[in-house]
């Protein structure tokens, strides 16, 4: 599995959302979608990384995921935490505090779900 581009992870998130669908049902949910040319050419490229499969519905190419989005993000943010913390997830929990991106609820909160073993 390759990392995807910031582009084609906006689509990705697209794709999650909707499912099975078309071009036109993936750029309604993406934010800044830029022209269709753009979008179905970086469905293509999806296509060739085999993160995505496309067939022929009528005139009209229908499209699906063929990864999930957690299997995505286990897979990259585990790197993540490998090549930039160390390999601790204190580390990174201790970053975001440090850039006061983590308030002491926010902590309560996660120390809460981890004694819990709940998700959120």
């Amino acid at each position: 599995m390759t990392k995807l581009t910031p582009q084609e992870e906006q689509l990705m998130i697209a794709i999650w959302k909707v499912g099975e669908g078309h071009v036109k049902a993936y750029m309604e949910q993406m934010p800044n979608p830029g022209p269709y040319t753009t979008v179905a050419s970086t469905i293509k490229k999806l296509e060739r990384k085999n993160y995505i499969s496309g067939r022929l519905f009528g005139n009209t190419y229908v499209y699906k995921p063929l990864i999930t989005e957690e299997d995505y993000k286990k897979k990259f943010m585990g790197g993540v935490v490998k090549d930039y913390f160390s390999n601790s997830y204190k580390e990174l929990v201790n970053f975001f505090v440090d850039q006061k991106k983590l308030s002491a609820q926010e902590l309560k909160d996660i120390v809460k779900m981890i004694e819990g073993g709940k998700r959120k």
